[in-house]
């Protein structure tokens, strides 16, 4: 009887409702949740093992700790470290609020080193694949002669060494942020000296040279290494799915409460008749379209390509994020369309319910709590069509301001 009724929804919505406002039982909309909640753990699961998320080092939670803590540092004699609170690379995440700034008066060249990467840093065959930084130079106004960057391994006579000179411009100086990004590993083109072995990374240091004395002023930020691609069951485990599960189940809920009260209170308010749970389980039975839209969602989901989030998509730089947001967005076009297309169709069924609900709920003798009012009458279509759209409306707005869906 019960699977009968939560069909009945799907082909005979007006009989299924008259029927279950007569006799409401909240087991049904129950039910409709925990297939809501398989099927939507479903799709994310679909979603997750299509999208690769770049890793780095330091971490995420961490941020760019090695550009945040000038201690951190050691340079050439002569040469002034400190944090930079007005001069960083600006963004969302992963980003802290200064950089690191270098500054020596009257010599050719500095040299600055971090000496310790908190451990080993694997860049060997599945470790990380890029190294990047931002460099501004903002004196002397001329480009280095000479630009070079090592990468020790366990001590100081075994490293690798790469010549940045050529991504240095005469365009590079002055109030310019040069982003820097070079491959590392085996298949990398690094010079190495000794026995340096990519697997164990432990200091780096940079090296600029200009050709005559000056007065030099360079800031560094936005130090990580990374290129390494894990999907969110890989960093996450078994938790990503419990993270699933209350993605899905909140935003159900919420909406089964919100759009229960606003209808109720909308017909309060226009003196029409309805009781609680006679309405609230109606609501639940309606919700069927969110079940149907995740089961449809898993099908269409199976359409994603590979998706890759760089670091400058998850730290949300300003102008670089928009770049990488909209190859990203080019990818998945075509699947976010139908999935737009479905939402549409669901929001709008959902409104078409929420109107028979309000007749239904709204008519004389259709509960015991209506038995005996006199001069009572059932709402008409377009009222019923005017309060479903206006209280899912609000229950849109308010999820979205509350839980951001």
């Amino acid at each position: 009887m019960l699977v009968d009724d939560i069909l009945k929804v799907l082909y005979a919505p007006q009989k299924a409702f008259k029927e279950i406002v007569r006799n409401p039982k909240y087991l049904g909309p129950f039910i409709l949740l925990i297939i809501f909640l398989v099927a939507s753990i479903g799709s994310s699961y679909v979603v997750a093992s299509r999208s690769y998320v770049e890793q780095t080092m330091p971490t995420n939670n961490q941020g760019d700790v090695w550009t945040e803590n000038a201690t951190l540092w050691t340079a050439s004699p002569g040469v002034v470290i400190t944090n930079n609170y007005f001069d960083f690379i600006n963004a969302s995440s992963y980003f802290g609020s200064t950089s690191v700034e270098f500054a020596a008066n009257n010599v050719t060249n500095i040299q600055m080193a971090l000496n310790d990467l908190d451990g080993s840093v694997n860049c060997g065959v599945g470790g990380f694949q890029n190294i990047s930084f931002r460099v501004k130079l903002v004196n002397p106004n001329v480009k280095p002669v000479n630009v070079t960057l090592y990468l020790y391994s366990l001590s100081e006579l075994n490293f690798f060494s790469y010549d940045l000179t050529s991504m240095f411009s005469s365009n590079s100086t002055g109030s310019v942020w040069n982003n820097m990004t070079i491959p590392v590993g085996p298949n990398a083109s690094w010079t190495r000296i000794n026995t340096a072995t990519w697997d164990n990374i432990t200091s780096l240091k940079m090296s600029f040279a200009w050709p005559t004395s000056s007065s030099i002023e360079l800031l560094v930020d936005g130090l990580f290494f990374r290129g390494v691609f894990q999907t969110p069951l890989e960093i996450y485990g078994v938790s990503y799915f419990g993270t699933s599960a209350l993605n899905a189940v909140t935003p159900f809920i919420f909406q089964w409460l919100l759009l229960t009260g606003l209808i109720y209170i909308m017909i309060k308010g226009l003196k029409g008749n309805v009781t609680w749970k006679p309405l609230m389980v109606a609501i639940g039975f309606a919700l069927i379209t969110l079940v149907i839209q995740a089961l449809i969602l898993i099908v269409v989901y199976t359409g994603l390509p590979k998706i890759y989030y760089p670091l400058e998509v998850l730290a949300g730089v300003s102008g670089e994020s928009n770049v990488a947001y909209q190859v990203i967005s080019n990818e998945v076009a075509q699947v976010s369309l139908i999935a737009g297309i479905v939402q549409a169709v669901v929001y709008a069924w959902i409104v078409a319910l929420g109107a028979i609900i309000t007749r239904d709920v709204t008519a004389p003798l259709t509960t015991p709590a209506a038995e005996g009012l006199q001069g009572v009458q059932q709402f008409g279509w377009l009222k019923s069509i005017l309060i479903s759209a206006a209280s899912f409306l609000l229950t849109l707005l308010i999820l979205s301001y509350v839980i951001g869906v």
